[in-house]
């Protein structure tokens, strides 16, 4: 997806960066390459990871295995040190130095100050110090959104999810079977089978009739009609209506700043991609 005026593209073999234009601006040189966030991108080379910024150049060298990195957040970014199924996870700055100890067997991005992090299947949240400042008692979690985080608080399959504020306290009650992060006022639910959204007080802002559901990136949010293996894809507002007729076999959230968003026609291995710019 385009983040930062850019997104990562492959040719043949190797992957660089384009910008809304469509020209290179990175050439392809690199064996895995994210997108930006916060002026650095995860790009290897071989089987190691570093970060490049803008001009493709490395700032923090490859060093890391497959799969040891994530964006930068919040000035953080989170990082495995060890062997993939050992090792521990904490968070460096984009200096590389580490500031938060790997301790957790999981960790995601910081989001409203806080990261959601687990050990032992159980996920709470901590501060920029590495403070457990929400205990590790959920058997699921969301990062932050809007100041709230879906939890699921029971370990049963059929147990519900609803949402704390950063004190840690419910605030919505655990009454959907699946439950995402607010973005923009709103949260992806499901109910049952189907998905719709929720606003912050727990009403369906959008009712729940939809097969699939990504979040809202900007004024769009992606959905599919269908079932997940050929299912198709489109966007709708946040009103519900359907501004982007399903017609893709994937489509991904719109970049913030770019109003683009990158789709595909065809399957995973052998289709195409292009990019739809927002109504």
């Amino acid at each position: 997806m385009f983040a930062e005026g850019l997104a990562p593209v492959r040719a043949g073999a190797k992957f660089g960066y384009s910008d809304v234009k469509g020209d290179t601006v990175i050439a392809p040189q690199f064996d895995f390459a994210a997108r930006f966030a916060e002026g650095l991108a995860a790009a290897g080379i071989g089987s190691k990871q570093g970060y490049i910024d803008k001009n493709g150049m490395f700032v923090l060298v490859p060093q890391f295995e497959i799969a040891d990195l994530a964006v930068f957040s919040e000035g953080l970014a989170a990082v495995r040190i060890g062997e993939f199924i050992a090792g521990k996870w904490g968070y460096m700055n984009k200096s590389g130095k580490v500031v938060i100890q790997p301790q957790f067997d999981a960790a995601g991005p910081f989001s409203d100050g806080l990261a959601v992090v687990a050990n032992g299947g159980k996920w709470g949240y901590i501060d920029k110090s590495g403070n457990v400042v929400i205990p590790l008692q959920y058997a699921s979690s969301s990062s932050f959104g809007d100041g709230l985080a879906a939890v699921k608080t029971g370990d049963a399959a059929d147990s519900k999810t609803g949402y704390i504020d950063k004190t840690g306290t419910i605030v919505i009650a655990p009454q959907y079977d699946a439950a995402f992060a607010f973005s923009g006022g709103l949260a992806a639910v499901r109910v049952g089978s189907k998905y719709g959204f929720i606003d912050k007080t727990g009403k369906l802002a959008i009712p729940a009739r939809l097969d699939f559901v990504d979040s809202f990136s900007g004024p769009l949010a992606a959905f599919r009609q269908g079932p997940e293996t050929d299912g198709k894809w489109g966007y709708l507002d946040r009103s519900g209506k359907i501004v982007i007729a399903p017609q893709f076999d994937y489509a991904d959230l719109f970049s913030p700043g770019d109003a683009l968003a990158a789709v595909r026609i065809g399957d995973e291995k052998t289709g195409k991609w292009g990019y739809v710019r927002a109504p």
